[in-house]
């Protein structure tokens, strides 16, 4: 039996750029409005690292002490950490949209998917990041060198959910970022990069103590579900999908 696979429909500039704004203020609004739940975070970030030690991957306190002894290097990290996360992803949207509008769609709803499943995570498990345990000793590297960006240390901690470490959104959007780079970019070393910046990404997130490994398993998980999602609606996976747009008779 043949798959039914859905006509995409040719991307409006305008619809789109509404749509992705209106989706980050209500992620953003959700998020922040979830209960901090405080102690049970506390006790839930106690639980996880009880859980890398035990699986011998809880190596994220050295890591986060030798490169805050490196200034420069923990400073890149830090607008790393603040900046990329959005410039990337939207860069690749707009690329997605002129360069492979046929499957833009598609890609653009594993990514909203994505986010939309990671606030059902904000809520069920509240989780403090490293740098705010109290139980063991994480440097908070934006604090430490007054760097800026972060929504989550400084006059900014007022404004953001200090407790939805989990799942980590900078692992699911940044490897949703590399798996449509690796899967539709022509030149090798856009593929290479594509892969390349999850595992910065990665590197990064520990290092300045915002996530422990396992926050981004949850970023996986919340993407796996994102792609389950956007291919049960159009029938096939995003790059599977005509690159243009069908020309209406």
């Amino acid at each position: 039996m043949s798959q039914h696979i859905r006509v995409p429909r040719r991307p409006r500039i305008w619809f789109e750029i509404t749509l992705i704004a209106i989706s980050y203020w209500t992620y953003s609004m959700i998020r922040n409005a979830v209960p901090e739940q405080e102690a049970q975070a506390l006790r839930n970030a106690d639980w996880l690292w009880e859980a890398e030690r035990a699986l011998g991957i809880a190596v994220e306190q050295s890591l986060n002490h030798t490169v805050n002894g490196v200034t420069w290097l923990i400073v890149t990290m830090n607008y790393y950490y603040a900046t990329l996360h959005f410039i990337v992803t939207i860069g690749v949207l707009v690329w997605l949209y002129r360069r492979h509008p046929g499957r833009y769609a598609a890609t653009r709803t594993v990514l909203f998917a994505t986010t939309a499943v990671a606030l059902l995570g904000y809520y069920l498990y509240p989780l403090a990041p490293p740098r705010l345990m109290e139980s063991v000793h994480f440097v908070d590297t934006v604090k430490v060198h007054g760097t800026w960006g972060s929504m989550a240390s400084g006059d900014m901690a007022n404004v953001s959910n200090q407790y939805a470490a989990m799942p980590s959104m900078h692992i699911g959007w940044s490897v949703w970022c590399g798996i449509t780079l690796a899967l539709l970019a022509a030149p090798l070393w856009v593929k290479i990069l594509g892969w390349l910046y999850p595992a910065l990404t990665l590197v990064v997130i520990v290092c300045t103590a915002n996530h422990f490994w396992l926050d981004a398993v949850g970023g996986l998980i919340c993407l796996g579900i994102g792609f389950a999602v956007s291919r049960a609606w159009y029938g096939a996976p995003a790059h599977r999908l005509p690159r243009l747009v069908p020309v209406s008779p």
